[in-house]
C-alpha cells in the first residue's frame, strides 16, 4: 500500500465531494496521486463531457442577463471574491461563482461552485435580496450523489450570505427542475463531508474496489486494476459487492484462496448472501484458481445440471441477434442477425439498418420479414435487452400482440443460461469476458458498446461511412460470439443430458 508523505488539502471542492461519494480511492489520487499514470479519457468520456457542456448551454440560454466572475483559473480567493462582489451588487444571476468558507478543519475551506446563482426576494448579509444555487446535470434522475452535492452548494451559499436558501435545485436532462429536500439531505452530507475530511487527510488511499460500472470511465482504472490483478483483489470476482466485501473481510476472508476454501453453508446466513449467493461466490473463487467451469448445483434435477435440453434448443436453422441504438437520440437504429443454418454449414450475417429516425420502422419490418422466414428457429440473443425492445417497437409499429409474443416465444437468453448453469474464471459475466475466455475474439480491438455509440455519432456528423463499417463488424461479431458461447454451452452440458436421456430410457 503506497504511502503519502503529509497529504493536505486545502481547498475541498464540491467536485472532490462529489468524486468521493463514488470512489474515495478516485478523490484521494485526484489530490495526491501521481498524474502520469492517468489514462487519456476514452472517446466514449469525451463525448460525455461534450453532451454536458452542450446541455449545460442549452438551460443557460433561459436566463439573462448572466455574470460571470472573472478570476484565474483555479484561484478559488479569487473566484469567491469576484463572486461576493457580484451578490451584493445584486445581479439576477451569476454563472459558476465561486462560494467559500471555512471547514471544521483548520486550513481547510469549503469551495463550491453552483452552475446558477439565481437571485431571489428575500433578506441576506446584503439586503432584500437572496440567492439559490442551481447544478446542471445530464443525468435524467437525481441520484443520491447528485443531491448530495446540491446539499453541500446551499450549505456553504448558506454560510456566505447569512441565510439558508430555500431551496436547491438540479437541471436535469429533458427539461426537469427538480427541487432537493434540504431537510433530508443536509444530515447526510454532514456525514459524507466528515468522512471525506478525515479520507483526504489520511496518508493512505483508501483500499482499491473495482466496480466495472463506476470504474471504467475513471481515468485511474487502470493504475487501479493493475494492483489489484496483482494481489487478486477480491472485488475483481462478480458477486463480490461492497457491502458483501466487508462482511468477508470481517470473517477474515480477504484473498482468493481462503474465499475457494470457504464452506457455503457458513456464508449463507450472512446478510445479503442465502444460499446461492455463497455457492456462487465459493465457486468464482475455486473456479479462478483453478481456471476451469464449474456446474451450478441442482439438487432437484435428475441429471444434476440446471439447463435442461429445451432452455438451449438446437434447429435446423438457428438465429442469434443483437441491437445497435443510439440512445440519446432515443433511435434503434441497427438489428444484426446472424443466421446459423446446420444443414448446409453455412452462416450468414444480415445488417438491417436505419440510417434515420424515417428508417427505423423500415429496419424493424426488414428484421420480422427475415425472422417470419424462419419460422421455426429459434432466436438467441445476450441479456433481456433484446427482447424487451422487440416488445417496444413491437407496441410503437401497431405490430399485432399476438405476432409479437409469438415471436418473443422463440427467444432464449444466452446470458441467462450460462449464469444459471455455469460459474466461469472470468471477472465479469458481460459477453466480452465469457466469449474470450472461450476462446472468441473480436475483430476491432477497441470496440464496445460505448465505442459503437461514438462511432454512429461520427458517422452521423461526417457521413464517414468507415465508422458505419466498424458498427457493422461490432455488431457481427457480437452476433457470433453469442453463437460461439451457445455451443460451448451445449458441449458443457451434453454429459449431463445424456444421463437424462439414459434415465428416460
Amino acid at each position: 500500500m503506497t504511502t503519502y508523505s503529509q497529504p493536505s488539502i486545502r481547498w475541498l471542492t464540491d467536485d472532490v465531494l462529489f468524486h468521493y461519494q463514488r470512489c474515495g480511492r478516485r478523490a484521494f489520487l485526484d489530490l495526491y496521486g501521481d498524474r502520469d499514470q492517468q489514462a487519456p479519457p476514452s472517446d466514449y468520456l469525451l463525448k460525455l463531457r461534450q453532451d454536458s457542456l452542450a446541455h449545460r448551454e442549452r438551460v443557460l440560454e433561459d436566463y439573462y442577463p448572466l455574470y460571470r466572475p472573472d478570476f484565474p483559473s483555479g484561484d478559488w480567493a479569487a473566484g469567491a471574491s469576484a463572486t461576493l462582489d457580484l451578490m451584493a451588487e445584486g445581479v439576477e444571476a451569476i454563472r459558476q461563482g465561486v462560494l467559500a468558507t471555512p471547514s471544521a478543519v483548520d486550513g481547510v475551506q469549503l469551495v463550491s461552485q453552483p452552475d446558477l446563482l439565481i437571485k431571489q426576494p428575500g433578506w441576506s448579509c446584503w439586503g432584500d435580496w437572496v440567492y439559490v444555487p442551481i447544478d446542471i446535470k445530464l443525468g435524467k434522475k437525481p441520484k443520491l450523489d447528485y443531491q448530495v452535492v446540491a446539499a453541500y452548494h446551499a450549505y456553504v451559499l448558506s454560510r456566505v450570505q447569512g441565510v439558508w436558501p430555500d431551496a436547491s435545485y438540479l437541471a436535469l436532462r429533458g427539461g426537469q427542475m427538480y427541487s432537493i429536500d434540504l431537510g433530508r439531505l443536509v444530515p447526510k452530507l454532514q456525514t459524507v463531508l466528515n468522512d471525506c475530511l478525515i479520507d483526504l487527510r489520511s496518508p493512505t488511499a483508501p483500499e482499491l474496489f473495482i466496480s466495472h460500472s463506476r470504474c471504467d470511465l475513471c481515468h485511474w482504472f487502470n493504475h487501479c486494476y493493475t494492483e489489484a490483478q496483482a494481489t487478486r483483489h477480491l472485488s475483481l470476482l462478480p458477486g463480490v459487492t461492497p457491502a458483501r466485501y466487508e462482511l468477508l473481510k470481517q470473517h477474515h476472508l480477504t484473498t482468493v484462496a481462503a474465499l475457494a476454501q470457504a464452506s457455503p453453508a457458513h456464508l449463507a446466513p450472512l446478510p445479503g448472501f442465502g444460499e446461492q449467493v455463497a455457492e456462487k461466490l465459493v465457486h468464482q473463487a475455486q473456479a479462478l484458481i483453478d481456471n476451469r467451469a464449474i456446474p451450478r448445483s441442482a439438487p432437484h434435477a435428475p441429471h444434476g445440471f440446471p439447463l435442461w435440453p429445451e432452455d438451449l434448443p438446437e434447429g435446423e436453422v438457428e438465429l442469434y441477434f443483437d441491437i445497435e441504438a443510439a440512445p440519446d437520440q432515443n433511435l434503434i437504429y441497427l438489428h444484426g442477425v446472424l443466421v446459423v443454418n446446420h444443414r448446409t454449414g453455412e452462416t450468414n450475417f444480415h445488417a438491417l439498418l436505419a440510417e434515420n429516425h424515417r428508417e427505423e420502422r423500415r429496419a424493424w419490418n426488414d428484421f420480422l420479414d427475415l425472422v417470419h422466414t424462419y419460422p421455426h428457429a429459434p432466436v438467441y440473443h445476450f441479456c433481456p435487452y433484446e427482447a424487451q425492445t422487440v416488445r417496444k417497437l413491437g407496441q410503437l409499429y401497431g405490430t399485432p400482440h399476438r405476432q409479437t409474443e409469438a415471436l418473443l416465444d422463440r427467444f432464449f437468453d444466452v446470458h441467462k443460461c450460462i449464469t444459471d448453469g455455469v460459474t466461469l474464471p472470468i471477472e465479469s459475466y458481460a459477453l466480452k469476458h465469457i466469449a474470450r475466455w472461450m476462446g472468441f475474439d473480436w475483430r476491432d480491438e477497441g470496440a464496445n458498446g460505448a465505442q459503437s455509440i461514438c462511432w454512429y455519432n461520427a458517422w452521423a456528423e461526417t457521413g464517414d461511412r468507415s465508422y458505419l463499417e466498424a458498427i457493422l463488424r461490432y455488431n457481427e461479431d457480437d452476433c457470433r460470439a453469442t453463437y460461439h458461447i451457445k455451443d460451448w454451452l451445449v458441449k458443457f452440458a451434453e454429459p449431463y443430458w445424456a444421463r437424462l436421456y439414459q434415465s428416460i430410457g
